[in-house]
């Protein structure tokens, strides 16, 4: 092989070793989670969520184990996932829902740790929210029409984007 050939030949490997390197760059995202609408569906009168989300420092989820305060039974932080719900009122417009009580309904959850292998920061994916049958106000005359406004906290207590779902006519 002569000069001219080795040369061409390190630097064809050194180009092919940098753009190898850019493929696999790891993806960077802010410390708290950002989330983004994906689908809803009804299937057997049971409701189905799905949602995007990003998270930084990858520490979305609760465990079983995490019941001391912050994250108590009494805390505005022992739930991870609020799912607010609207009606659409044929006067009113869209109101939030009333449980019988007259508070506002909130649709809580606990999302469990997500485990990455491998990854310790950054983290991106799906959240599949299993709503069950009570997913509306079977008591309210304007349970017809409805949509929901989403918020995901991390477990350093991080607050998410808020987003709606699109319009859902039952």
């Amino acid at each position: 092989m002569n000069q001219g050939t080795k040369i061409h030949y390190i630097f064809s490997i050194t180009l092919l070793i940098v753009v190898m390197s850019s493929c696999f760059k790891k993806e960077t995202y802010p410390n708290e989670p950002i989330i983004s609408y994906d689908a809803f569906s009804i299937s057997n009168e049971k409701a189905n969520l799905v949602f995007n989300f990003t998270d930084g420092d990858g520490d979305i989820g609760l465990s079983d184990s995490d019941t001391i305060f912050p994250y108590d039974i009494n805390s505005e932080f022992h739930y991870n996932l609020l799912i607010n719900y609207y009606e659409k009122d044929d006067i009113l417009g869209w109101v939030e829902g009333k449980n019988l009580d007259g508070t506002t309904t909130v649709f809580k959850y606990r999302i469990k740790p997500i485990i990455t292998k491998g990854k310790t920061k950054g983290i991106k994916g799906k959240i599949d929210v299993d709503m069950g049958t009570v997913f509306y106000n079977p008591l309210s005359n304007q349970n017809d029409t409805i949509k929901y406004k989403i918020q995901l906290i991390d477990k350093t207590l991080n607050k998410s984007n808020s987003i709606e779902t699109e319009v859902i006519i039952r």
